[in-house]
């Protein structure tokens, strides 16, 4: 089965190599025969890494450790659920889903676009079976999952070795939340490719007009939904299963993973200016560009091991091979920008900065900006290192300190953008949209004033959150209210099919109120409380306005792992409101423990609590709780994002007539070709 995954494997690369041959030749000559061979062996290549992940995941799961990978990442009791997820727990097993999920996206495109005329689709797959080599490369030759467990038998000899049981799945990806959250984040990361490919094969052609821009949108959309979906995954991870409290860390990979998100975020926005008013070409392509390298780059950060991180792989010599790929693509990306600048000429300039048209360039100047803190404040301890020969470590009050402000104006962006109209906005018009708004801010400000609140940035916070609140709902009803007027509709009806009639516009609406709504579950980080108790059965403690009480302690043994557990009930204003059985857990295969928390959940706030381990005396377990205001609305936001993203992604009953017309019209060409 080894030889068989190999096998598939080398095949895969082999198609990849003709597909770059035939798509590219092909289109350069006008050969419709190679160009059609070309799109089969794109097909070829997904079936051949598929048949290599099912003869990876054959080994996993009948836990075989004559492979290297399976004894590294595998054992024999572990669930058979984390036995499957062990595909992507690894270095190469990782790489291997990696290309997989890039081969797919590519017979995707293929198939989508198999009945579309015009000179973009070859030279997009011949981008995508590119970067298909490189991966595959890697997984042949540097990380081949496949490799055998060897051993020195003395005298230069090695034979074959296979142990009695693997050394398990790191016990911290051992969570529901891992299983789901790296294949998130690696379809995100992927699905940046085929936009950057549209975008390669437009500069390739000289065709830059607005044809790539509506091929790629939703394509972007799907993966910058995709991996947002990964990012807010790992930050639930992070909260129910490390234990302390948080749910982003700044940490290198979280960061790198951000990266892509953030110029992701700010292509979206600015190719609207690029489709109403011919503007922004330039920025557009460094955008999806910049995008593309960056998800490449979080891939590198992830293996190189050259930053510590919880989530990264160990030291390995895989990154010199990224490296050389960024700087061979990133070369290739600039001139082939620099040599079509002629062809990327705006039509039109920016007539006022009050405009939405300056709205988008704001957005995205804050947002590259943002990106910048984040790569540079992930790089600064690796470049102190090279300069001045060690690390200085840049820790989550250097991201704070930027991030915060860089936030808040972002949220101010997301309500005024609305409002402005294209080209110029008059003053008069922006008072008058203004006024509900900020009478809105002005109440939230003054609520949280009330209630307590003294600290600046979350004051700021609240108030521009009810400001872009107000802004959205003003902009959904005034708009229903015409319609509702004019058709002689009810007015949640005419909401209802206005929305439905506009999307794109609509749906980014949504987006943009679950983006304020998670950043409400920001700003309660502002007002965690963290408190630690120490209890014997019977024993008191109390934190913040929560009352512990330890009911039982002990211990119990499993195959996969053993544990400590306690048993605490919690009250509150002397009322008994749930009870919680915080665990800490020791794997025997991997010889490391874990920590399993125990929330209570409130529509205000989470109480948290952590078995953080035993006394000095070993007599009374150690309990650290936090409460955390607001969290909540971090998760319901992600959702909402999520639900507004997939609103505007599929297509309304006027796109699908479009799209069956221009079906209709390339089966017409292909006639009249043959």
């Amino acid at each position: 089965m080894a030889s068989f995954g190999n096998l598939s494997l080398a095949l895969a690369l082999a198609f990849s190599l003709y597909a770059i041959f035939a798509l590219f030749y092909g289109a350069r000559v006008g050969r419709r025969d190679l160009v059609k061979s070309g799109e089969h062996a794109v097909y070829a290549v997904f079936a051949f890494v598929t048949l290599t992940v099912v003869a990876l995941e054959y080994f996993l799961l009948r836990s075989d450790f004559s492979l290297e990978y399976v004894a590294s990442y595998s054992n024999k009791d572990l669930p058979i659920f984390y036995k499957f997820a062990a595909l992507w727990g690894g270095q190469s097993g990782s790489l291997l889903f990696w290309s997989w999920i890039l081969s797919f996206y590519g017979a995707l495109a293929a198939f989508l676009n198999r009945r579309r005329a015009g000179k973009l689709i070859p030279y997009m797959l011949g981008i995508v079976s590119i970067t298909a080599v490189f991966f595959l490369i890697l997984n042949k030759f540097v990380a081949n999952p496949f490799d055998e467990l060897i051993v020195n038998t003395g005298g230069g000899l090695f034979q074959p070795f296979t142990p009695v049981d693997g050394r398990g799945l790191n016990p911290l990806l051992q969570h529901p939340a891992m299983v789901i959250h790296p294949p998130m984040l690696y379809t995100g990361y992927v699905g940046f490719v085929i936009p950057f490919a549209f975008c390669m094969a437009a500069l390739l052609t000289r065709e830059l007009g607005s044809d790539w821009i509506k091929l790629a949108r939703r394509w972007t959309l799907f993966a910058w939904f995709i991996l947002g979906t990964g990012i807010l995954l790992g930050g639930r991870w992070a909260y129910v299963e490390l234990g302390w409290g948080g749910y982003w860390a700044w940490d290198p990979v979280e960061n790198a993973s951000l990266m892509p998100w953030l110029t992701g975020t700010a292509f979206l926005h600015s190719v609207i200016a690029q489709e109403r008013k011919n503007m922004l070409k330039v920025w557009n392509v460094s955008l999806i560009i910049a995008t593309y390298m960056l998800s490449i780059f979080g891939t590198f950060l992830t293996r190189s091991g050259i930053v510590s991180s919880v989530h990264a792989f160990a030291r390995s010599s895989i990154g010199i091979y990224f490296a050389i790929f960024l700087g061979a693509m990133g070369l290739f990306s600039i001139v082939l920008v620099l040599s079509r600048l002629k062809f990327l000429k705006s039509d039109n300039e920016l007539d006022s900065y009050a405009s939405r048209e300056a709205s988008f360039l704001f957005n995205n100047l804050i947002l590259l900006g943002a990106c910048f803190a984040v790569f540079w404040g992930t790089m600064f301890p690796i470049i102190s290192e090279a300069v001045q020969g060690h690390k200085v470590t840049v820790g989550p009050p250097f991201f704070n300190t930027i991030m915060v402000p860089i936030g808040l104006f972002l949220l101010f962006l997301t309500g005024i953008g609305p409002m402005l109209a294209w080209r110029k906005t008059s003053w008069a018009s922006l008072r008058r949209l203004l006024l509900w708004p900020m009478v809105a801010g002005a109440f939230a400000g003054a609520v949280a004033l009330g209630v307590g609140v003294r600290s600046i940035y979350p004051v700021v916070s609240f108030i521009l959150a009810a400001f872009v609140i107000t802004a959205i709902s003003l902009e959904f009803i005034r708009a229903a209210a015409v319609r509702a007027r004019n058709a002689g509709e009810h007015l949640l009806v005419a909401i209802a099919r206005l929305t439905a009639t506009n999307k794109r516009r609509y749906g980014g609406y949504i987006v943009h109120f679950g983006f304020v709504v998670a950043l409400i579950g920001i700003t309660g980080k502002a007002f965690t409380t963290e408190g630690w108790g120490e209890a014997k059965e019977g024993d008191r403690f109390t934190v913040g306005k929560y009352e512990f009480v330890c009911k039982h302690i002990g211990e119990s043994k499993g195959a996969n792992y053993d544990d400590a557990n306690a048993v605490l009930a919690v009250y509150r204003n002397k009322r008994q409101i749930t009870t919680l059985d915080p665990q800490k857990r020791f794997y025997h295969a991997s010889d490391q423990t874990t920590s399993e928390v125990r929330m209570y959940h409130t529509p205000l706030e989470d109480l948290y609590v952590v078995f953080a381990g035993f006394s000095d005396d070993s007599e009374r377990a150690v309990f650290q709780v936090w409460v955390n205001p607001l969290v909540s609305y971090l998760w319901l936001g992600g959702w909402i994002m999520g639900l507004g993203t997939l609103f505007t992604v599929l297509p309304g009953r006027r796109e699908r007539r479009t799209a069956r017309r221009t079906r209709d019209l390339d089966r017409m060409l292909e006639k009249v070709e043959v």
